[in-house]
């Protein structure tokens, strides 16, 4: 596995490429903004970690960058902010997940191994879901309701959409959501789901009341034939 790094904290990249190197993996390192994405577009890499605060270009505007072009190459922000609205920030951009500083470097490993693994997982024989109000392609990733594109979801949210509609009427909690959407076992931040059900009830909602707070649970989808 290759993964691109792009740190300005010497004793964080320090830290991360003597782990890497016991856990067999190529790093490559970069110590601002425009140099990993020079670093970026010289090489192909398996997963990205960028962080929050960079000189040059911050990890934000890199993440939107790369997702811009068309890259679906994994990404890991690294930060020390971890205010809900910082979170919405570094989805919308186009980020696959969220680590926290200060972070163990086990758990960091976990959340690569939870993304490249879903990124990796086989596709099931049939790419399409129909259900009440919505159409979905799973290879192209369109998304049809009441026969309106829906365009403005990330990655992680589309992924999210898609687990609730090939599960309707069935609760999980934020742990279970967490370890079937995102891949990894509940470290303690049930507000990554908490940020995406929110931002899924605002962008395709639309008064449907889709997206169910079952309380003391977790959440549950369900449709209704207008």
């Amino acid at each position: 596995m290759r993964i691109l790094v792009v740190e300005d904290n010497p004793s964080v990249s320090s830290m991360l490429e003597l782990f890497f190197s016991k856990e067999g993996i190529n790093g490559e390192f970069a110590a601002d903004g425009l140099e990993g994405y020079q670093k970026y577009k010289e090489g192909k890499h398996d997963l990205l970690i960028l962080d929050w605060m960079l000189p040059g270009m911050d990890g934000i505007a890199l993440c939107r960058k790369i997702r811009e072009e068309g890259s679906a190459v994994p990404i890991i922000m690294l930060t020390a902010k971890d205010s809900e609205s910082d979170q919405v920030i570094g989805f919308e951009m186009g980020a696959d997940d969220y680590v926290t500083k200060p972070f163990s470097p086990l758990t960091l490993m976990a959340r690569i191994k939870a993304v490249t693994r879903r990124v990796q997982k086989p596709e099931p024989v049939s790419d399409l879901i129909q259900t009440i109000h919505f159409i979905v392609n799973k290879e192209t990733r369109d998304i049809l309701k009441d026969g309106q594109a829906v365009d403005s979801l990330t990655p992680k949210e589309f992924d999210l959409l898609v687990f609730f509609l090939q599960h309707p009427k069935q609760v999980f909690s934020r742990e279970q959501l967490l370890e079937q959407v995102w891949g990894y076992q509940f470290y303690g931040d049930e507000r990554t789901v908490d940020v995406h059900i929110k931002r899924l009830r605002k962008k395709i909602d639309g008064g449907d009341k889709l997206f169910h707070t079952v309380w003391g649970v977790g959440y549950k989808f369900e449709e209704h034939a207008n």
